[in-house]
């Protein structure tokens, strides 16, 4: 299924403080379980979303950078915590402070990715709109969208390096 184009209304959602956003992942992003949190809060069934690439609800003001630096932590076997903006279905969004891991099956072969997700800090938020909102600019001023998703990176990774800081400490320092 091609990933339908949704417009953002710029209606913000949320959900409580005690409830979780679980999915999971085969290898290559396809949901294989998503639990009722994540299908009321991004407003779809589990028949629309069970078989689709997880970035269905990727936000356009996402940078395409914090990705590939969650994909290359979960690729060597690492967890990886993050804030996104997740689109939902009817065009309004929702933030996350996402917690993702590799699934090994018993010999410690990744098989999958696991993701937890909980309301983020607004002050959090309010710090890294304008960080990412610097990403995404940078990343759509080129041509090539793979070319600005790597500036972009190469910014972040820069960034963090002249702050003495690794990513993981930098979100938990938001």
């Amino acid at each position: 299924m091609k990933k339908p184009i949704i417009t953002p209304t710029g209606r913000e959602r949320s959900f409580a403080e005690d409830e979780i956003i679980v999915s999971k992942t085969d290898l290559k992003g396809i949901i294989t379980y998503a639990n009722p949190v994540f299908l009321r809060v991004a407003g779809y069934t589990e028949n629309e979303i069970l078989g689709q690439p997880h970035n269905m609800i990727r936000h356009p003001a996402m940078p395409r950078c914090v990705f590939k630096l969650l994909w290359d932590t979960l690729e060597q076997g690492e967890e990886i915590f993050a804030y996104v903006i997740n689109l939902c279905k009817n065009g309004d969004h929702y933030w996350v402070f996402a917690h993702v891991t590799p699934s090994f099956d018993e010999v410690g072969n990744i098989i999958g990715y696991h993701s937890s997700r909980r309301v983020p800090e607004r002050k959090a938020i309010e710090e890294i709109e304008p960080i990412y909102k610097m990403l995404k600019e940078k990343e759509d001023s080129y041509p090539n969208w793979r070319e600005g998703m790597n500036d972009a990176f190469e910014t972040l990774v820069s960034h963090l390096e002249s702050q003495g800081l690794r990513y993981d400490q930098f979100v938990f320092a938001l």
